[in-house]
């Protein structure tokens, strides 16, 4: 299980780490290496911005709801290890 949370965390982080080198450091959206041109013409200059901000919140939230859920659980693994010696 904690070997579960430790990839999962790791797999988070690597996706807000792209997420946010994406974002163009102005506001103004995709970059252009990624694809911009073709990102606002498919989903709008405004809905790609709001896309990709909800992304990089809700990744920033799962990874630090996962870091407690880690610390909680190797927390409990230790009390009972504590427990049966």
């Amino acid at each position: 299980m904690l070997t579960a949370l430790t990839v999962l965390t790791a797999l988070v982080c690597v996706l807000l780490i792209t997420i946010i080198l994406i974002q163009n450091p102005k506001g103004g959206g995709i970059d252009s290496t990624f694809g911009g041109a073709q990102a606002n013409a498919m989903l709008g200059a405004a809905k790609q911005t709001d896309f990709i901000e909800k992304l990089t919140w809700y990744l920033a939230i799962a990874l630090f709801a996962l870091c407690i859920i880690t610390s909680l659980f190797v927390d409990s693994q230790a009390a009972i290890q504590q427990s049966l010696q």
